[in-house]
C-alpha cells in the first residue's frame, strides 16, 4: 500500500513537471533546436548520474537492441523539435490538447503491425478524430492564420513521432527504461550537434532555464516516471497522466494569458476523454493488464 502511495505522487509530480515544460522553452527565447539540444545534452549527464548513484548496471546491448533505442531516440527528438515548434504557433495550451491525439497514432500503427482493434478502440478513435474535426472548425470561426494550421500539423507529426517512440521501446523490455531513455537523450545530442551554439553567457536567465529543462524536466522527471511506472497498475497511471494535459492548459494561461476558445474547449475535451477511455479500457471486457509503457509526457 506504501509503495502504491509512493508511486502515486511520483507520477502526479512527474506530469506536473511534464505539463510546465512548455512555458520554459518559450521563455528561453532560444530557437527549438537549441533548446532541444542543451535539454539532450543536460539531460543525458543528470541520467548517468542517477543510473550510478543507483548503482544499476547498465542493461547488455546488442547491435538490434542498440539500433532499436536509437532509432526510438531519433523520434524522441524529432518528437521534441515539432511539440517546441508547434507552441511557438499555437499555444501551449492547445498544441498539448492536440498532441494527446498520440494514444490514437499508437493504435493505428499497431494496426499496421498486424495487431487487432477492438471495436471499442474503432470508437474511441472516431470520437478522437471527431475532436479534431471540431478543434480545426474553429478556424472558420475565428480569424486565425496560416500558422495555426502549421501549428496543428506540427503537434500532429509530434504525436505520430511519440507514438513511434513507444512502438519502438515495446520491442526493447529487455533494456531498463532509465537507460532506454539514456540512450535516447545521448541520440539527440549527437543529432543536433551540428546546429548546436553556446548560449550567451551575458544574460543568465536561458542558461537557468536550459539547466531546469535538463535536470528536472529530463533526468528528474523520467526518473520518478518510471519509477511509478513500475509501482502502479496501469489504470492509475493512465488516469494520472491527465494531469499533464491540464496543467499545461493552466500554466499557458497563467504565464502567457492564453486561454482556449468554447469551439476548441469542445474539440479538446472530446480528444481528452476519447484519449482517456482509450489508455483506461472504458469498455473493453478482458482486464487492464499491469504494464511499464511510456505515457504521453513530452
Amino acid at each position: 500500500m506504501r509503495e502504491m502511495q509512493k508511486g502515486v505522487w511520483q507520477m502526479s509530480l512527474a506530469m506536473v513537471i511534464s505539463g510546465s515544460i512548455g512555458a520554459f522553452v518559450l521563455l528561453s527565447g532560444l530557437p527549438v533546436t537549441e533548446v532541444v539540444f542543451w535539454r539532450c545534452l543536460i539531460g543525458a549527464i543528470a541520467l548517468f548520474v542517477f543510473i550510478r548513484l543507483s548503482k544499476q548496471p547498465f542493461s547488455p546491448l546488442t547491435k538490434a537492441t542498440l539500433a532499436l533505442a536509437i532509432l526510438g531516440g531519433v523520434a524522441l527528438v524529432v518528437n521534441w523539435l515539432l511539440l517546441f515548434a508547434a507552441y511557438e504557433r499555437l499555444s501551449i495550451g492547445l498544441s498539448t490538447v492536440v498532441y494527446n491525439t498520440q494514444p490514437f497514432m499508437l493504435v493505428m500503427m499497431g494496426m499496421l503491425l498486424g495487431e487487432r482493434v477492438s471495436l471499442v478502440k474503432w470508437g474511441w478513435l472516431l470520437l478522437a478524430f471527431g475532436g479534431v474535426v471540431i478543434l480545426l472548425s474553429s478556424e472558420l470561426t475565428s480569424a486565425h492564420g496560416g500558422e495555426w494550421l502549421t501549428g496543428i500539423g506540427l503537434a500532429l507529426g509530434a504525436a505520430f513521432f511519440y507514438a513511434l517512440t513507444a512502438i519502438v521501446t515495446r520491442k526493447l523490455k529487455s533494456i531498463a527504461p532509465q537507460h532506454i531513455a539514456f540512450i535516447q537523450v545521448l541520440t539527440g545530442v549527437v543529432m543536433l550537434l551540428p546546429l548546436a551554439h553556446m548560449p550567451s553567457l551575458t544574460n543568465g536567465l536561458p542558461w537557468m532555464i536550459l539547466l531546469t529543462l535538463g535536470v528536472v524536466h529530463t533526468g528528474i522527471m523520467y526518473q520518478l516516471l518510471y519509477s511509478a511506472i513500475q509501482k502502479l497498475p496501469t489504470p492509475i497511471t493512465g488516469s494520472l497522466s491527465f494531469i499533464y494535459p491540464v496543467v499545461a492548459i493552466v500554466v499557458d494561461n497563467m504565464v502567457f494569458g492564453h486561454s482556449l476558445n468554447i469551439t476548441q474547449l469542445a474539440g479538446g475535451a472530446l480528444i481528452l476523454f476519447a484519449a482517456a477511455g482509450n489508455n483506461l479500457g472504458w469498455g473493453e471486457k478482458k482486464p487492464r493488464e499491469r504494464g511499464v509503457g511510456i505515457k504521453t509526457v513530452n
